[in-house]
Parts: C-alpha cells; sequence; structure tokens
C-alpha cells in the first residue's frame, strides 16, 4: 500500500533535515569562531623569549579576530606540562600552545613524554625564529671557525663550552658543533644564560652558542670575540658575521624558533583562521620592530608547511641528543 511509505519519507526526511541543521551549525560555529576568550599557553615563565613572542601574537590575535587572546603560563619540565595539557584540551581553537623547539628536542629528551609533537597537534603557523651565535673568549687565540675547530684539535679534552642548562637548545648548538667538528670539548651547563656568558668572559669556559640578543652586546663591546651566526642567512643586527655553513658547516641550520599549534582534530577552517591572522601580523611594522628589539625575524608559514618544519626539528635534533648523552627522566 502506498500509504505504509509516507512515515519512512517523513522520518528519512527529518533525518535529512536534521543533519543539514547540524552541519549548518557547525559551519556556522567555525564561522563565527572565536566567539569567547582564547587560552595561549606558555610552557615558559613571564618574561622569557617564548612568552614575550606569544604575548606580541597574542595581542595581534585580539585586535584582528576580535576576542581576547590570553597568554597563561604553566612552567615546569621544560614546557612538557603545558604542552600534554594542551595535547588533552578540546580541539576547538580555544586552548592553544605557543610553541618553542625546546619541545621538539624535549621528544628525545625525555624518555616518558606523554605526547608526540608531531602527531597529536595540529600546525597553525611558525611565527619567529632567533639567531643563536658562536661566541669565545677573546684569550682564546682564534678569529674564525675554522680556527677554533684546529685549536681544539690541537687541545683536545682542553676547552670546554658552556650553555644555558643540560638539554636546552643553547647545548644542543653546542653538541652539534661537536660532532660535526669531530672535536673533544668539554660540556659545562649553567642555569640560564646569564652566568654562562659571565663566566666565559671571566674565561672559564672558552666558548658557547646563545641567543644573539643576550651575546651580541658583549661582542660589540670587545669583551666576547663573535666567530658565526647559526642561521642559515646572516643576521641583519651583524651583516659582517659569517653564517656556519659559509664557516664550512653544511646544513647548520639553528635557531631558536616559537609558534602556534593546536589539538589535533581542531577544524581546518579554525586552523586557517588564525594562520591567516598570524601571518597578516607578521607584516605590520609594529610587529616587525618588536622583534627586532629581540632580535628576532618573522617566518611566515602555511599550517602545513609548520609542520612539516615540526617534523624535521624532532628527527634533527634526535641523533644530537642521543649523541650527547644527555637524558632527563
Amino acid at each position: 500500500m502506498k500509504t505504509g511509505h509516507k512515515p519512512g519519507l517523513r522520518r528519512f526526511a527529518a533525518t535529512l533535515l536534521a543533519t543539514a541543521a547540524s552541519a549548518f551549525a557547525m559551519g556556522s560555529a567555525q564561522a563565527a569562531y572565536p566567539d569567547k576568550p582564547v587560552r595561549i599557553v606558555v610552557g615558559f615563565s613571564a618574561g622569557g623569549t617564548t612568552d614575550v613572542i606569544a604575548r606580541i601574537m597574542a595581542k595581534e590575535l585580539t585586535e584582528s579576530l576580535g576576542q581576547s587572546f590570553v597568554v597563561e603560563n604553566k612552567p615546569g619540565a621544560g614546557s612538557n606540562i603545558a604542552t600534554d595539557m594542551v595535547q588533552r584540551a578540546a580541539p576547538d581553537g580555544y586552548t592553544l600552545l605557543f610553541v618553542a623547539v625546546t619541545s621538539a628536542i624535549n621528544q628525545t629528551l625525555y624518555k616518558n613524554v606523554s605526547f608526540d609533537l608531531t602527531r597529536d597537534f595540529a600546525p597553525v603557523a611558525l611565527g619567529a625564529k632567533v639567531p643563536n651565535i658562536l661566541v669565545v673568549n677573546p684569550q682564546v687565540p682564534v678569529k674564525s671557525v675554522q680556527e677554533l675547530v684546529d685549536y681544539a684539535k690541537k687541545n683536545p679534552g682542553k676547552l670546554a663550552f658552556a650553555s644555558s642548562g643540560s638539554g636546552t637548545s643553547i647545548h644542543m648548538a653546542g653538541e652539534l658543533f661537536k660532532m660535526k667538528a669531530g672535536i673533544d670539548v668539554l660540556h659545562v651547563p649553567y642555569k640560564g644564560s646569564a652566568p654562562a656568558i659571565t663566566d666565559l668572559i671571566g674565561g672559564q669556559v672558552q666558548f658557547m652558542f646563545d641567543n644573539m640578543p643576550s651575546a651580541w652586546p658583549h661582542a660589540q663591546s670587545g669583551k666576547l670575540r663573535a666567530l658565526a651566526v647559526t642561521t642559515a642567512e646572516r643576521s641583519k643586527s651583524a651583516p659582517d658575521l659569517p653564517t656556519m655553513q659559509e664557516a664550512g658547516f653544511a646544513n647548520f641550520d639553528v635557531s631558536s624558533w616559537f609558534g602556534l599549534i593546536a589539538p589535533a582534530g581542531t577544524p581546518p577552517d579554525v586552523i586557517n583562521k588564525l594562520n591567516a591572522a598570524m601571518v597578516k601580523a607578521l607584516d605590520k611594522p609594529e610587529v616587525q620592530t618588536s622583534f627586532e628589539k629581540l632580535g628576532a625575524v618573522g617566518v611566515k608559514t602555511t599550517p602545513a608547511e609548520f609542520g612539516q618544519f615540526i617534523k624535521s626539528e624532532v628527527e634533527g635534533w634526535a641523533p644530537v641528543v642521543k649523541a650527547s648523552g644527555a637524558k632527563v627522566d
């Protein structure tokens, strides 16, 4: 009987309408994003480079997207506490992580990390890079990277390099140099860059890699001698200083980097909206000026490009961490 099909048709039509309404609601929610304040979690204390760059970008996202982007500091375990917290957050775009190179190193450095940086997060955008610089005590009789290598080979086990702490990106830059140069030098970790620089100036250690904003003023004053920058291109702050690649170290491109990621499963529309706002912000003169004061360089990427970059960083640092013998439980 024909009438027997009507309830089924009505149910089918109702299901279609409900599905369409649900899809429309989801689309509208994503189109309206953000419709409430957004947290940007930072795994380090307030005032550090990661925090400062995160706050610069949070201000720009707030202005661009019309909702408050609030930085929340959750330091501890080399930023792993913050990373784990954001990994477990709802993938709705309202809890984000401002990630640094440290997290890529931590993937190998820590035995029991609860997250996979390349699998458990959706990349948004790489925001900035800060070059590192190779500096030596002026009493060390070298004026180039190759001269430092030669001097170290003539004095095996007698030179020491400082770092801001075991397992830090500064430490790993030194280990990468040691590995590529094939030299026998001692690593001396400090609790931060400031005491390391003090002992380098005092001659207790002979060389170190450090963030450019920290070390370059001492090189300009003559208290230290700068040999090279670690980025692929020369720094605008020190255009006469060669890169490590120019000094003969192929593929030596090491920098502190900072970017925005979200929990895996965050809607692509939300990711793309955040990416567009960050990329737009990097063109603003006031953002460029703020970055220059930090010695930072703005870097534009798509989400896919940033994801590939993170993967290359995790894979690139793994053998260096293992060769260094550095471990954190």
